[in-house]
């Protein structure tokens, strides 16, 4: 049971049971699809919000995000810049054609628009990269949580995994938002919980405003980058653009997204909910960057493991390689002592130099720890094993299990499952549905109410089987949040193209948008594909508003060189 004691166990099993049986109970008894896939229409504004956040906010989000900010500082809130334009953009033109053609997902309006193979083709594009995110945000609490609790990862994988399909195949759609206002709750209370402790445990003369400066001598608060670099990953331009792009395409087309406020009881509540999520969501992610900051001001104080992965450190230490390590640890405990006086000196004058020297020695601790994960990657070659050496995604857990009292540890890994229950249910909600309703019923013709609840039921089902599969495949990337990012990048301006271009250029038929479709998802992951072998510069959040230009250009060429096609409208 490792570091848990009772009354965390106790905590953890009422909090995640409880979710689990409100949300089945409330839910249960569906009598038709309307019900099921859209919550029978009755969802208000804030359940929308809070509903839209807890979809996006996984457990990902909790464990990768202050890792993110421990190691790169608060860049990262740059991503959710292009969030509050998406939102305002989605209300004005996506949600009013949604609710007046009665869809129940946003891909059948596009046979509306188009055709059947374009619809089925933009299904099939969101069921893969939906598919695989979900195993991700099964895997991601699963990975670290196997260090903290002694599970192994295929245990806790179908323990995440079927809690999940208990509640969301018995209740659909309404009882993913139902459940996920809970968790909501539960999170903020849990991450508020933990800034405060954090603050609490700094030495008593250093107040807040304090380690604000201590972090900014080490560069952790640059928020704003406006460099065109496009070695810098996070800017304000990527933000702006990239990420407004990425937003549209996640919050507008994606079915996890779009199922949670189509089950709005009007257009006004559905807008409400969305504005309410672009309003709330970049103040969350920035307090939660603050967090994983305010954790490395905790370590300049305590000591930190120089690699926070306990898995890799133990490998390490018993391989020919232990005493390298070792090495290297003193020599990070030395720096950390050095750290204690240059703090001292930084905090009594306030200047520049002292700042520069703090930051000098901020680089040294770095580079100490890159070479431990040298050490981590040669030790896994020659074992021939895997195990991951970015530690990232370890770094608030450690805080949490070694310096949290007694049930606030409880407390915090509910959140995490709490985090990792909410996203997954919406995805395995919205792949089942979209799986129904774009492909079964397509080809399957009329059937009863009862058997489109039933066939509703199974595929959801199904994709909860498949997530937990990829979960038990997966491995982790630089960092569990980016590669989330990634794969929807790599699909969702393609995507958004497509809509764009069925709501725009008007001109534009079926076979042009379906064939430039496939050209440019071809396109686009040769483009990544390039990047990732460091054959041309393209971060991936450029993917999304390059996939969505290559797509238009394509389409209107093909359009414009070939013989007229009557467009298909409603």
């Amino acid at each position: 049971m490792g570091v848990l004691g009772w009354i965390d166990w106790t905590i953890l099993c009422f909090t995640l049971i409880a979710i689990v049986a409100y949300g089945t109970y409330q839910t249960q008894g569906s009598k038709n699809v309307q019900d099921y896939l859209k919550g029978g229409n009755t969802s208000q504004w804030w359940t929308i919000g809070l509903s839209v956040m807890a979809t996006q906010a996984s457990a990902i989000t909790f464990l990768s995000t202050p890792g993110q900010a421990f190691n790169d500082g608060m860049g990262f809130v740059q991503f959710y810049f292009g969030l509050p334009i998406a939102m305002i953009f989605i209300c004005v033109v996506f949600i009013p054609i949604y609710n007046r053609l009665k869809v129940y997902t946003a891909y059948e309006f596009l046979e509306n628009r188009f055709d059947l193979k374009t619809r089925t083709l933009t299904a099939m594009l969101f069921l893969i990269q939906r598919g695989l995110s979900a195993g991700i945000t099964i895997y991601a609490p699963a990975i670290i949580l196997s260090v903290v609790l002694g599970w192994d990862l295929l245990t806790l994988n179908i323990v995440i995994g079927f809690l999940v399909i208990i509640y969301t195949v018995s209740g659909g759609t309404r009882a993913v938002n139902v459940t996920q206002k809970h968790q909501m709750v539960v999170i903020f209370i849990g991450m508020l919980v933990a800034f405060i402790l954090i603050v609490q445990g700094l030495p008593q003369d250093i107040s807040f405003t304090k380690a604000i400066k201590i972090a900014g001598a080490s560069e952790k608060m640059n928020i704003l980058d406006f460099s065109f670099n496009l070695d810098n990953r996070y800017t304000f331009w990527s933000g702006i653009i990239g990420g407004t792009f990425l937003m549209l395409s996640y919050f507008g087309t994606d079915q996890s997204q779009v199922q949670r406020y189509l089950s709005g009881r009007s257009v006004k509540e559905m807008q409400l909910g969305l504005l309410f999520n672009g309003l709330l969501k970049v103040p969350m992610q920035f307090f939660i960057l603050l967090l994983g900051v305010m954790v490395f001001v905790f370590y300049q104080f305590n000591v930190s493991p120089i690699n926070f992965n306990p898995t890799a450190t133990e490998m390490v230490m018993n391989s020919q390689h232990a005493e390298e390590y070792k090495a290297l640890q003193e020599e990070q405990q030395k720096v950390f002592n050095d750290k204690q006086t240059l703090i001292k000196s930084f905090i009594e004058n306030d200047d520049a130099q002292s700042a520069e020297y703090l930051k000098i020695a901020d680089d040294v601790n770095n580079d100490l720890r890159r070479e431990a994960r040298a050490i981590i990657d040669k030790t896994a070659e020659e074992k021939q094993i895997k195990i991951e050496s970015n530690d990232k995604d370890y770094v608030f857990i450690h805080f949490i299990v070694n310096n949290l009292p007694r049930g606030l540890i409880g407390l915090l890994l509910a959140v995490i499952l709490s985090a990792a229950m909410s996203s997954t249910a919406s995805e395995l909600n919205a792949l089942g549905s979209t799986t129904t309703m774009d492909l079964y019923l397509r080809r399957k013709g009329d059937v009863s109410e009862e058997q489109k609840v039933k066939a509703s039921k199974w595929f959801t089902f199904l994709w909860g089987i498949l997530a937990i599969l990829v979960a038990g495949v997966a491995n982790l990337f630089e960092n569990l949040i980016q590669l989330v990012n990634i794969i929807g990048s790599i699909f969702y301006g393609n995507v958004l193209g497509i809509f764009l271009l069925a709501f725009f250029f008007k001109f534009v038929k079926g076979r042009a948008v379906f064939i430039g479709a496939l050209l440019t998802q071809v396109i686009v992951i040769s483009l990544y594909l390039l990047d990732l072998y460091n054959y041309i510069n393209l971060p991936f959040l450029w993917l999304n508003f390059v996939g969505c230009a290559i797509v238009i250009t394509i389409a209107c060429i093909l359009q414009l060189s070939s013989k007229n096609e009557p467009i298909k409208t409603k």
